[in-house]
C-alpha cells in the first residue's frame, strides 16, 4: 500500500529512494497535489544543483529523412521516391558544420533516420567531415538504434561500432530511441525498432567505453503512468551502475502529424498537468541524475518555464536547424535565443550560464 503522499514526499526529501509503486501514485496525481509534487521537486532541485539555469550553445544537422523504420509517433521519416525526402551529401554536411563552428557552438547534434544505404562507414564519414570542419566542437551524435543498425549492416558488434564511431569524432551518445522501454507499448509505436535489452545493452557498452549519452524518454502516446514509472526504473538501475548518463530529457509525444495519432492509436499527446508531474517526479525519483532538462522544443518555452518550477535546471540547446519534432507537428522550434533563455530565468528569479554537453560551465 502507497503511503500517504505527504510522507512520500517528506521521505523522498529526506533521501528515501522512491518506489516504482510510488512513482506510479505521483505521475497519477490529480489537483492541488500537482502543485504539493513540483514544490519538493523543486526544492531537491535547489538542493542538488542551485538556482542555475544552464543551456548549451548548439546546432542539430540532421543529415537524411529516409528511414528503413516506420515508427508510428515520427512524421520525419520518409521512402525512396517520396518528393521530400533528403540525403546530405559530403558537401552539404561540412557546409553545415562550417557553419556550426561560425556560430561559435560548443555542440553538433545528428540523429538521422535510418537511410537504406548506411552502414558503420557512412557513420564515421559523416562524423570524420563534422570533426575536419569544426574541430574542437562536441559531437552529439547517434543513438543505440543508429548503432544497431550499423552493426548489422556492416556484420560487426555495436561495441565495434562505437569504437569505430568515437575514432572518427563521436564524442557522446544520444540516449534516444528509448521511447517507452517497455516491449509491449514498443510493439505498439515502434515494431521495428530495437527491444529493450538492446538499447539498455548498447546504452551500457558505450558507457563502460567511456562515452557518456543522455537518457530520455518519449511519453504522452500510449503507455500508462506504470509503463512511464517502469522506465525511470530502467534508467536509475543503469546509472547506479555505469554512472553514464549526463541529464535526463523528457520529450513530450508531439502527435499531429503522426501516423500513430492518424490511426487512433495514440492520444493528441501528454496534458499540461502530465508534463509537469513528469518532470517533478523524475526529479524526485532520479536521486542518482544531477541535471534535467525541459526541452523547450517539445512543450514550448512557456511550459518549459513550468518545468524549471517543477524539478527541472536546463533548457537544452539553441538548435539553429530543427526538422524531427517540426515534421511532427510542433511549432517555432529551429532557434531560441539565449536572450528568451535569460528572460525565461530571470523571470523565476534564477541565472542563466552556458555549459557544454557535459555540463562545464562557461562564460558568456
Amino acid at each position: 500500500m502507497t503511503p500517504p503522499l505527504q510522507q512520500v514526499l517528506d521521505d523522498a526529501l529526506a533521501g528515501h529512494r522512491l518506489t516504482e509503486e510510488e512513482a506510479v501514485s505521483l505521475l497519477s496525481a490529480r489537483g492541488r497535489d500537482v502543485w504539493r509534487i513540483a514544490a519538493a521537486a523543486d526544492e531537491l532541485r535547489e538542493r542538488k544543483v542551485g538556482d542555475i539555469v544552464t543551456y548549451v550553445r548548439n546546432q542539430n544537422i540532421n543529415v537524411t529523412n529516409l528511414c528503413v523504420n516506420a515508427c508510428g509517433f515520427c512524421g520525419f521519416s520518409r521512402k525512396p521516391g517520396d518528393p521530400d525526402s533528403f540525403c546530405h551529401d559530403e558537401a552539404v554536411v561540412r557546409e553545415k558544420a562550417r557553419a556550426a563552428r561560425e556560430r561559435g557552438v560548443t555542440e553538433i547534434c545528428t540523429v538521422s533516420g535510418l537511410h537504406p544505404a548506411f552502414d558503420v562507414e557512412s557513420y564515421v564519414n559523416i562524423y570524420s567531415w563534422m570533426r575536419e570542419e569544426a574541430p574542437g566542437v562536441h559531437i552529439h551524435a547517434s543513438n543505440p538504434m543508429e548503432v544497431a543498425y550499423a552493426a548489422r549492416k556492416s556484420g560487426i558488434s555495436s561495441r565495434e561500432v562505437l569504437e569505430l564511431m568515437r575514432e572518427a569524432g563521436l564524442s557522446t551518445l544520444c540516449g534516444t530511441a528509448a521511447e517507452i522501454l517497455v516491449d509491449d507499448v514498443r510493439r505498439v509505436i515502434c515494431p521495428d525498432k530495437i527491444d529493450t535489452a538492446t538499447w539498455i545493452r548498447i546504452i551500457k557498452e558505450a558507457h563502460e567505453m567511456g562515452i557518456r549519452s543522455t537518457a530520455t524518454i518519449m511519453y504522452g502516446s500510449c503507455e500508462s503512468e506504470a509503463d512511464r514509472a517502469r522506465h525511470l526504473e530502467i534508467l536509475r538501475e543503469i546509472q547506479d551502475e555505469t554512472g553514464g548518463f549526463t541529464e535526463f530529457v523528457p520529450l513530450s509525444f508531439v502527435h499531429p502529424n503522426t501516423p500513430l495519432y492518424r490511426a487512433g492509436l495514440a492520444r493528441p499527446g501528454a496534458t499540461g498537468r502530465e508534463d509537469l508531474l513528469l518532470f517533478a517526479v523524475s526529479r524526485l525519483f532520479l536521486d542518482n541524475f544531477d541535471h534535467i532538462q525541459a526541452s523547450w522544443v517539445k512543450i514550448g518555452t512557456k511550459m518549459a518555464g513550468m518545468a524549471l518550477l517543477a524539478g527541472a535546471d536546463d533548457l537544452g540547446g539553441t538548435l539553429f536547424e530543427e526538422s524531427i519534432s517540426r515534421e511532427a507537428g510542433a511549432r517555432d522550434t529551429d532557434y531560441l535565443d539565449p536572450a528568451e533563455m535569460r528572460r525565461i530565468a530571470e523571470d523565476l528569479g534564477r541565472t542563466l550560464r552556458r555549459r557544454t554537453t557535459t555540463y562545464t560551465l562557461l562564460e558568456g
